[in-house]
């Protein structure tokens, strides 16, 4: 074969072998935080009425970007569905008020860290007050030294007499009691084996709020239980059926689609040898000047 013959021969292969021209399309953002800029119309679109201030939003998102480790290495669908979720129930996706969490986990099937998030217990009750029935909510914790009774059946009961100082010990049972402006109550009381047994069960039983506000977790768990059980309003509702999944269509019709319970782990990514862990690049020239949101100053920020 001569060397002309060859060398168009080679020519043709490659030209077989390269791939089809795409039509035009834009590109994707290279970071989360590129991305959240571009997220700041749709941000904006779905926040409720009432609520203003996507730039709040997108500056939160920025914070948790560099203060939670994994966050910025997530797939951009997971994390825009995470934010747009918090967006559209109006809820602050952070851990200074307690409203939200976005908590990377490792994903096994896909290899990739994707965005879970987690409503908090302020988020929860927020949402309650909501609906036009509501009336009262509360959340307690029990203690060994409280004097504590309470009664389900035809006519339940509940009293709660909390103990002082050093003579409450240890926590017993968390419960939560909800009122309703037609005259209907209701209540459930979960001992510190059904707690254990419901944090087992999630992805975030070793860190997250789990391992900083457990005591908060525990008074959400009994709320999520509540709400079984008495009228939801359509926002809570929809936080109930995402709270701690991976929602991956960030269009308006996918707050209406419970999101995927990922079978995932809370491992570090495998990361090559030689190579970094890739960080969050400054915050761009139109969020200089925000203030990162601070962590409080008590340990209840989940409440």
């Amino acid at each position: 074969m001569s060397t002309n013959l060859a060398e168009r021969v080679a020519n043709k292969r490659t030209r077989s072998h390269s791939p089809a021209v795409q039509p035009n399309r834009p590109a994707q953002p290279a970071t989360l935080v590129q991305f959240v800029q571009q997220m700041r119309p749709e941000i904006e679109r779905a926040l409720p009425a009432h609520l203003g201030g996507a730039d709040r939003i997108a500056r939160i998102a920025l914070t948790e970007l560099r203060r939670v480790e994994h966050l910025a290495e997530c797939t951009q669908e997971s994390f825009a569905g995470a934010l747009m979720t918090c967006s559209a129930l109006g809820l602050e996706p952070g851990g200074v008020s307690g409203e939200a969490y976005l908590l990377p986990f490792w994903n096994k099937k896909v290899r990739a860290y994707e965005v879970q998030l987690v409503i908090g217990y302020q988020g929860m009750i927020k949402l309650f007050w909501q609906h036009p029935l509501a009336a009262g909510l509360d959340a307690h914790t029990v203690y060994e030294g409280d004097e504590f009774e309470y009664e389900y059946g035809l006519e339940p009961k509940l009293t709660h007499r909390p103990a002082r100082g050093s003579a409450k010990g240890r926590p017993t049972d968390y419960y939560a009691v909800a009122r309703l402006s037609n005259g209907g109550s209701a209540f459930v009381v979960l001992d510190v084996d059904d707690i254990e047994t419901i944090r087992k069960r999630s992805k975030a039983k070793d860190f997250g709020p789990w391992s900083t506000d457990y005591d908060a977790m525990a008074r959400k768990t009994a709320i999520r239980q509540l709400f079984k059980i008495i009228p939801k309003s359509a926002e809570l509702a929809r936080a109930v059926a995402h709270d701690e999944t991976v929602r991956r269509d960030a269009s308006p019709e996918g707050l209406d689609v419970p999101g995927d319970y990922i079978e995932g782990e809370t491992v570090p990514q495998p990361t090559p040898p030689g190579t970094e862990q890739a960080t969050v690049e400054d915050v761009p020239s139109q969020f200089s000047g925000w203030p990162e949101a601070a962590e409080p100053a008590t340990t209840d920020a989940a409440q």
